[in-house]
């Protein structure tokens, strides 16, 4: 099993992306929080034997353009091993933290990719730029601003997903589909493969056409204190929802989504209780860590991100990659 994870930091990153590499991780990826989501994969480039990725990149107060040219340039430096991670976040960041429109994402992130794929194909196959979507406009790519044929073609697109139709559209229209951490293998299995399943039929595509890249929360050791408060968190939001209804739980969100407007952060991590902890995220040894990994995967994918509270110790992340083989 092929196994992704993260960089954090822009300091550290080829130190880290070499030691990640030695302990057996297939490619890094960075998440667009309190840092920029470019720049470190750029540096962890320069490492050879690692895929790269945005994990992800926030699309809607982006340009279809500007991330063309990032991915572009990011897919050559890496000889190849770039992949343009995209996700829509929510309504209440892409608003008040960004300022930008979040109206229609579903649509607005299809037709990004639409955009995308039109502009690598000018810069790839000389194709004449005319894209004239509801969103975004693209009808003008002068030699002057032409980076000319990648030497490795265009990067795929992945787009993050949790919700029925956003998972739909992915198997529409992206090469992969990142299933977002917040899950578990009821939901993965019961909710989210029959909306892959769908999108595919719908476009005519096959099972081949869509990598599917279960990402999951993992928690080394004893003290699971972090990861409890980072499930409070997701669970607060009205977009994560669907998962904890899969299970019975649906009435945890607004109690979380109430205290966390309260600001009452730190009381919110104690209604996850073992029960939830254990079953959206992978806790305890490495070897239970990765029993639980393949349990959650089995049948759907050969590759998934492990995705950190905070960073885990190389030794122990190396465990986790030979247990799972």
């Amino acid at each position: 099993m092929k196994v992704m994870t993260a960089l954090f930091g822009p300091t550290d990153v080829v130190e880290r992306a070499a030691l990640l590499r030695e302990a057996g991780a297939s490619g890094v990826f960075t998440f667009e929080g309190p840092r920029e989501v470019f720049t470190p994969l750029v540096l962890a480039s320069t490492v050879k034997g690692l895929d790269l990725m945005t994990n992800v990149a926030i699309a809607l107060p982006r340009n279809p353009i500007q991330l063309a040219h990032q991915a572009n340039d990011l897919q050559e430096i890496s000889e190849g091993r770039f992949i343009l991670g995209l996700g829509t976040q929510i309504r209440a960041q892409i608003e008040k933290r960004y300022g930008a429109e979040f109206d229609h994402p579903v649509d607005r992130i299809k037709e990004m990719v639409g955009a995308l794929r039109a502009i690598f194909a000018t810069w790839n196959d000389g194709e004449r730029l005319d894209f004239r979507g509801e969103y975004f406009r693209h009808t003008l790519m002068t030699p002057t601003f032409n980076p000319g044929p990648n030497p490795f073609g265009p990067p795929p697109i992945y787009l993050g997903a949790l919700g029925p139709r956003m998972t739909r559209a992915t198997a529409e229209v992206a090469d992969g589909l990142l299933v977002m951490p917040f899950g578990s293998k009821k939901y993965l299995h019961e909710r989210t493969m029959p909306a892959v399943r769908e999108g595919l039929a719908a476009a005519g595509r096959g099972a081949d056409d869509l990598a599917v890249v279960p990402e999951i929360i993992v928690s080394v050791g004893e003290d699971h204190s972090s990861t409890r408060m980072l499930l409070a968190f997701y669970g607060s939001t009205p977009a994560y929802r669907p998962v904890l209804d899969a299970h019975g739980w649906g009435d945890l969100q607004p109690e979380l989504n109430a205290m966390s407007k309260q600001g009452r952060w730190q009381e919110m991590s104690t209604l996850i209780d073992d029960e939830v902890l254990h079953t959206i995220a992978a806790c305890g040894t490495p070897a239970e860590v990765a029993a639980h990994i393949r349990d959650r995967v089995d049948g759907i994918s050969d590759r998934i991100c492990l995705y950190q509270p905070g960073p885990i110790a190389v030794d122990a992340l190396a465990e986790i990659i030979d247990a799972l083989g």
